[in-house]
């Protein structure tokens, strides 16, 4: 599957059986292919390939697409960037063969059939430098290339000069595809493992940023950065990724959420400590595993909303006791605040509230929806018409009482729950509750629902399910809730 350096200086070549390999030579070091594994190693490339463009793809099985357009001169060009990369993955004990490109097609063929490593963007000199690879660089299956080479078609200038047509119909219109994709005449595009941030900002040492101190003063530096990028147009954060690249190509990733568009830097700097000290307290290991240390540190905002500026208001003493009145405004914010502190450490997904939905049916009136999707839907109609007073509270599954009644539609004068009997000393209702015929099943009963307190002071939310004689000949009886 694969030869190091040492195994080819002795003819050993991918494809070859291991048999023979070993006849050539005895002392042959073979490791399983695991091809997991490997799958692993090139995503984690890919990964840390995102160091200098955000746009990196995955080209298994052994490559990596880069996307440079508008990148490139901040390392100093094509060149000096294929370089860099180059001698960081030989670093990292992997040897990589790039090449650039204007087309993803050129580039794939040139870094595997050519030495050519820059591509020149004009027509003519590309593709005299195209005719002179073999038919394998079009990325033909196998069977198609010895079908060509048969056919005396062994590099892409003998498919050039000949009719398409003829070739077309007998080897696949993939053919002159790729060809027409390698030089420019049809668009083709890279499919990035990460989608592109919205706003990125970044910073580069020369050294490697090891102290957690300095990593925390450095993404708030960059919060004040990406503030002012959401600012020149109007929108605010709702979901941050803080991207810090290690000296030996390990790479770390610390993302944040916010109940609203954020775009106060001191509470973005919050957030990530938030999420460093949570991830300090589940962890027996350092969360960063700074190493050697990071010399790219990147704050991305990969979702945003629009943020209108806020007027804010002058705080004001109250007359009586001297207390702080604050703004709606600002007590929202406040309490966003505290959502985000608290989805830092626990899990965005964690932080719930409750949200009305159109039924009267107990079980299904409110739902819990993470506070991180987004602004509360309007309140339904079912919601927002006058109820009697219910637990806030109701039980999982209501758990089934023996009661009894002076008529059997009446409410009860004593029930037994839980082993224990109560007798009942004020009631309230019935609160009649109709099934939903158009959501239930066709085996639901009506409800009659009963606020009784005991002669201890304890208070119960009971129901009887179905109608006496109509719809059931014996009723039964259940606790849905507690009042406190």
């Amino acid at each position: 599957m694969a030869a190091d350096a040492a195994a080819r200086r002795l003819g050993l070549t991918p494809g070859l059986s291991l048999t023979d390999a070993r006849a050539i030579a005895p002392d042959l070091d073979a490791v399983e292919h695991d091809e997991s594994a490997q799958a692993r190693r090139l995503a984690a490339i890919a990964d840390w390939a995102r160091r200098f463009t955000p746009l990196a793809a995955l080209d298994a099985p052994d490559g990596v697409m880069l996307d440079i357009s508008g990148a490139s001169h901040l390392f100093g060009g094509d060149e000096a960037l294929l370089r860099d990369i180059e001698q960081r993955l030989a670093r990292q004990g992997v040897t990589g063969i790039g090449a650039v490109a204007s087309t993803p097609e050129a580039a794939w063929a040139f870094a595997r059939y050519s030495r050519v490593r820059l591509a020149p963007d004009e027509e003519k000199p590309l593709l005299r430098l195209v005719c002179a690879l073999p038919v394998a660089a079009l990325r033909l299956d196998a069977g198609t290339v010895a079908a060509l080479d048969r056919a005396g078609l062994k590099c892409i200038g003998d498919i050039h000069l000949r009719p398409r047509a003829p070739i077309a119909a007998r080897f696949g219109e993939k053919v002159f595809g790729t060809l027409d994709a390698m030089l420019g005449k049809t668009r083709s595009a890279i499919s990035p493992r990460f989608e592109s941030p919205a706003y990125i900002v970044e910073r580069r040492f020369a050294d490697g940023v090891a102290a957690r101190a300095q990593i925390e003063d450095s993404i708030a530096a960059l919060s004040i950065e990406l503030c002012r990028m959401l600012e020149s147009h109007g929108e605010g954060a709702r979901r941050l990724c803080a991207t810090l690249f290690r000296v030996d190509g390990a790479v770390r990733h610390i993302h944040a959420g916010a109940s609203r568009p954020l775009r106060d830097a001191p509470a973005m700097a919050r957030l990530f400590h938030e999420r460093l000290e949570a991830a300090g307290k589940t962890r027996d290991e350092d969360p960063l595993d700074a190493g050697y240390g990071f010399d790219v540190i990147r704050l991305a905002a990969t979702a945003v909303d629009p943020l209108d500026p806020v007027q804010h208001m002058l705080a004001q003493k109250g007359k009586a006791q001297g207390d702080l009145v604050l703004s709606d405004a600002e007590r929202a914010a406040r309490m966003s605040d505290l959502v985000d502190r608290l989805g830092a450490r626990l899990g965005v997904r964690r932080v719930m509230r409750f949200e009305a939905q159109d039924t009267h049916w107990p079980e299904h009136a409110v739902v819990a929806t993470p506070v991180a999707e987004g602004k509360p839907r309007a309140a339904p109609v079912a919601a927002m018409t006058e109820a009697p007073e219910r637990p806030l509270r109701l039980f999982e599954n209501p758990e089934p009482v023996e009661a009894i009644a002076s008529v059997p539609d009446g409410p009860p004068v004593r029930f037994k729950w839980r082993r224990l009997m109560h007798e009942v000393a004020a009631v309230e209702g019935p609160e009649r509750i109709s099934p939903e015929w158009w959501k239930q099943e066709a085996s639901a009963l009506t409800r009659d629902y009963f606020r009784i307190e005991d002669r201890e002071g304890q208070r119960f939310w009971l129901f009887r399910e179905g109608l006496y004689a109509s719809e059931t000949a014996r009723p039964r009886w259940y606790v849905h809730g507690l009042f406190a």
